[in-house]
């Protein structure tokens, strides 16, 4: 029959016959399983290896590490913070060099040097009595100040009022300014030279010419502060115009709170 078929026909019988064959071996025989590749098992391998490291015994330690380092930089930062804000302390209540050796007379002439001021808290402060009212308002601050730090700790202060304007600021004539101010109060006032060299002592600027006219109508101009000076002579705080009355309290009774607790006792 297979002699009858040609061509395409014949072409399709054989085809079918070869798949019949073929299907009927592989039911007798099949291929045996294939084994995994050494490359995928040694893959599978190592990301079994790598998650079996990672046990919750491992874990626990992980957490406690992190924990510690968290405790220890924030310490860290804490000590970091605190001696960052000791350096702010010390550059604002430190003590540049502020103050002198000087030599000046009272309103009753005396000599008066920067000697007399130790031992006593002082307040001082540079101006000239022709001062329309800078001057006048600031002294009046000293003044409030002066009447609530005696009631605290009593006659350890002593505030002083230096003249920058010499060829008009007699001795008698600063006496009889200082009047209508804190009853404590001392005038110094002295030669153009000596003003100067007390002014540079304590970094104060002023404007008073060395050949001023003593009948002259001008103005000073000048620094404006208040310096702290504590028993020994040396510098506390410059509180400028802008500080206010309760602030200045406020500052000075921490600055001799400070002092009794290094050196036991106030003055």
């Amino acid at each position: 029959m297979s002699s009858l078929l040609t061509g395409p026909a014949l072409r399709a019988q054989c085809r079918r016959r070869a798949f019949h064959t073929t299907f009927f071996r592989s039911q007798k025989h099949p291929s045996p399983p294939q084994k995994p590749s050494t490359r995928a098992y040694s893959q599978f391998s190592r990301d079994r290896a790598a998650v079996g490291v990672f046990t919750p015994k491992s874990a626990a330690l992980f957490v406690a590490v992190g924990v510690g380092l968290f405790f220890y930089f924030r310490h860290e930062k804490a000590k970091l913070l605190e001696q960052r804000e000791q350096e702010r302390a010390a550059k604002q209540y430190g003590r540049p060099k502020v103050g002198g050796p000087f030599t000046l007379a009272t309103p009753t002439g005396e000599p008066f040097t920067e000697k007399d001021l130790l031992g006593k808290w002082s307040l001082v402060y540079f101006g000239f009595t022709n001062c329309p009212d800078i001057c006048p308002a600031e002294l009046d601050k000293m003044t409030e100040v002066m009447n609530v730090v005696e009631k605290k700790h009593g006659s350890i202060f002593q505030p002083v009022f230096i003249s920058v304007d010499p060829a008009r600021d007699i001795p008698s004539r600063i006496g009889q300014y200082l009047t209508d101010f804190h009853k404590s109060f001392i005038g110094l006032v002295g030669s153009y030279e000596s003003t100067k060299a007390v002014c540079k002592a304590y970094r104060v600027y002023f404007s008073t010419p060395p050949n001023a006219d003593p009948n002259g109508d001008y103005l000073v101009d000048h620094s404006i502060f208040v310096y702290l000076m504590d028993p020994e002579g040396q510098f506390i705080e410059a509180f400028g115009q802008a500080v206010d009355t309760p602030e200045v309290i406020s500052k000075i009774h921490d600055a001799v709170a400070e002092w009794t607790k290094e050196h036991g006792k106030k003055t």
